[in-house]
């Protein structure tokens, strides 16, 4: 089934207006993805972990592509925390790395036990802008 087009009135409103950045995030499911990330770069903040890596080149993804991987371990909570921890870093992930990641990357995103899902959400925000910028500077 198709959704009903909406008129054409010739004047774009605020959610019509594509991205500025045309960036495409791919979920990481694959375990092995998980591994190497984890054997790469890594950034702490008070509520998440974040890991990083650059692809190479003969990876069968495309190059313009960010991939994301997200994940809590059982010392979060329950399912319950566990999940919505996860909603709040695909939220976050959603909204910042198509302007602060780097196509050809991966990152893991992992909550911490009582900080994730209590955190502010613009803190969570700059937390991953944080990392991210730690991550991406180049290092002596």
């Amino acid at each position: 089934m198709t959704p009903p087009e909406a008129p054409d009135t010739g004047i774009a409103s605020a959610g019509d207006t594509p991205p500025a950045v045309s960036v495409c995030l791919k979920v990481l499911t694959r375990r092995r993805d998980f591994l190497a990330a984890a054997r790469a770069r890594k950034q702490g903040s008070k509520a998440m972990m974040v890991q990083a890596r650059p692809r190479k080149p003969d990876e069968d993804v495309p190059a313009d592509v960010i991939r994301v991987g997200f994940t809590c371990s059982k010392k979060v909570g329950n399912a319950v925390a566990r999940n919505r921890a996860k909603r709040r870093l695909r939220e976050i992930a959603r909204l910042v790395l198509p302007i602060h990641g780097k196509p050809g990357w991966d990152y893991v995103l992992i909550g911490r036990a009582g900080e994730t899902a209590k955190r502010d959400f613009i803190a969570l925000q700059s937390d991953l802008k944080h990392a991210l910028h730690n991550l991406h500077t180049p290092r002596p």
